[in-house]
């Protein structure tokens, strides 16, 4: 745990350090995590309408202080810039309703087009065979999808296709 912590604090000592900072608020209360994953440990918390110092982002994960805090929030639970009159409940109230498809007409909304992979890790990408083939090893047959469908009491359902755009 102390080791954890020492390491955050350093690593936002080392951003301080070079500057490249930008403030932000966050959107709603959230935990700060050692790492940029939804596993990592929790080393603090982030709560709504905190000024955060934004020091680094990586795929959907920025890496912010608060006060003498640092840790990894996800990057949707932040808005870059100052704090305004703008609630931000209602921020995140409106990515909430884009990401569950109740979006409004006339709402401004934002995404992030995050798929795991960050542009470092898509230039230095390499085949590798041992990889692949472990993943077709998850492959099932046809007759095993049936059985296990079958087991689960699952059904097909044919769906009609959506109408063209503009009917």
């Amino acid at each position: 745990m102390t080791r954890i912590r020492v390491s955050v604090m350093a690593l936002g000592l080392l951003a301080l350090a070079a500057g490249a900072r930008e403030s932000g608020v966050a959107l709603k209360d959230d935990v700060l995590r050692a790492e940029p994953f939804g596993d990592a440990k929790t080393v603090g918390t982030v709560a709504k309408g905190a000024q955060v110092t934004i020091v680094k982002r990586v795929s959907g994960w920025y890496q912010v202080t608060v006060g003498k805090t640092g840790g990894w929030v996800r990057l949707l639970s932040i808005r870059r810039g100052q704090a305004t009159k703008i609630d931000p409940a209602k921020e995140a109230g409106g990515v909430a309703a884009l990401s569950s498809g109740r979006g409004g007409t006339g709402q401004i909304v934002s995404t992030t087009g995050v798929r795991g992979l960050g542009e470092e890790e898509l230039k230095t990408a390499e085949f590798d065979e041992a990889a692949l083939k472990k993943a077709q090893s998850f492959a099932v047959s046809q007759a095993d999808a049936q059985a296990f469908a079958a087991k689960g009491k699952l059904k097909a359902r044919k769906l009609d296709y959506l109408p063209p755009p503009g009917d």
